[in-house]
């Protein structure tokens, strides 16, 4: 399953904004402040609806009228989503749709909206529709043999209008296009990494995937070193090609309960832990870890990877987040860095800029000079340099 497209209205800088043809691997540039995290947060606004509820995933950052775009306090906020999905075998492209408005000050779910087209021809057909906690959904949406009027539709109410419906109805199998779009949510990762979070030892547990922040670390180490060892190998190589010296990386129990990671460096005799080593080195151990996660997220978020990276590895992480496109999961990349636009390429960039307190976007292949520029040999970092990714110039 593939995100084609985004669109949003009223959602904060973005008072309409549409982004077309998403690859499998995209970077998102802009000054600060374009709206490059903004972006992002709709991805982690989404999983926080699907596990609480809009008005509480709103009210992790003010409520509704921090979130809403300025001046359009009093119009509801719009995501919507396209992704690829095979339906009875067949690859076919749904449209999900979010509205949220606010009323005596309490959001609701004004619509939501799964749809798609059954046959080549004809409108999209609504296979769930709601609006403020009531409607339906059909429960036999792959029986494409019947006519649209022999659909069984499901009339449903919810919990309180401001529950996601794909929260409930996604937990069935009978209702296709709700179930993969609720599992696509429940397991995409939005990093939100910290190298302090990253340093600290962990209380002993299990856990299988690197968390947001990257505070567990160390056990997830130890999960893949435990149970996946041919990974963690590839892992370690990984490490030792791109980090020279570091010949080894454990996980290690304390005696109080914790969890603590070990770097071994072949020029010492013992090895470090780790918060005596290197952000950067924490940093690319930490992504390779995520990049080579024995059961992968098919779509990741991952801001500014460059912070604390060495620019020499910046090729290299570019490649990496490549070949975990190419493994099947999809990934979007917000960055500063000329080193990693260098490594990108052309149809895999897309320009915020903020004008007049309002984001838009734009394709940097759809830039005709910039992809003149880029034909004739020119790298993508060399042109963010010089100020041609700024702005479209052949508007």
């Amino acid at each position: 399953m593939k995100i084609e497209s985004v669109r949003l209205r009223n959602f904060r800088a973005f008072q309409e904004l549409k982004l077309d043809n998403l690859p499998s691997l995209a970077f998102f540039i802009g000054k600060n402040g374009a709206g490059k995290s903004t972006l992002f947060k709709v991805f982690g606004f989404l999983k926080d609806a699907l596990e609480n509820n809009v008005r509480t995933a709103l009210q992790r950052e003010g409520g509704f009228r921090e979130w809403v775009s300025r001046g359009h306090e009093t119009e509801p906020i719009e995501v919507e989503i396209q992704f690829r999905l095979e339906i009875t075998q067949v690859e076919r492209l749904v449209t999900y749709l979010l509205v949220i408005a606010e009323e005596n000050g309490k959001p609701f779910i004004a619509r939501e909206v799964l749809r798609y087209k059954r046959g080549r021809y004809g409108s999209p057909y609504h296979f769930m529709d709601f609006s403020r906690g009531q409607g339906y959904a059909v429960n036999n949406e792959d029986d494409f043999s019947k006519e649209e009027e022999a659909l069984q539709r499901e009339n449903l109410s919810l919990d309180s209008p401001d529950v996601l419906a794909i929260k409930g109805i996604g937990q069935f199998q009978r209702f296709k296009a709700a179930n993969a779009f609720r599992n696509l949510i429940e397991n995409w990762h939005v990093s939100d990494f910290h190298i302090s979070a990253a340093r600290n030892r962990a209380q002993s547990g299990v856990a299988q995937h690197l968390s947001i922040s990257g505070d567990n670390l160390p056990l997830v180490t130890q999960h893949i070193y435990e149970n996946h060892p041919d990974v963690f190998a590839s892992i370690l190589r990984k490490m030792q090609e791109r980090v020279p010296g570091v010949d080894e990386v454990t996980a290690e129990q304390t005696s109080d309960g914790f969890v603590v990671l070990r770097f071994k460096d072949g020029a010492f005799s013992s090895p470090f832990i780790s918060r005596n080593v290197s952000d950067g080195t924490i940093k690319m151990f930490a992504y390779l870890v995520l990049l080579h996660d024995p059961r992968p997220h098919p779509f990741l978020c991952i801001e500014e990877p460059e912070n604390q990276l060495y620019p020499g590895l910046l090729h290299e992480l570019t490649e990496e987040l490549r070949d975990y496109a190419r493994r099947g999961g999809q990934v979007f990349v917000s960055t500063h860095s000329p080193d990693i636009l260098d490594a990108a390429r052309l149809d895999e960039v897309y320009v915020l800029e903020k004008r007049a307190g309002a984001t838009r976007a734009f394709r940097a292949a759809d830039d005709n000079q910039v992809r003149a520029l880029a034909e004739a040999g020119d790298l993508l970092g060399s042109l963010w340099n010089q100020g041609f990714l700024q702005t479209r110039q052949d508007q």
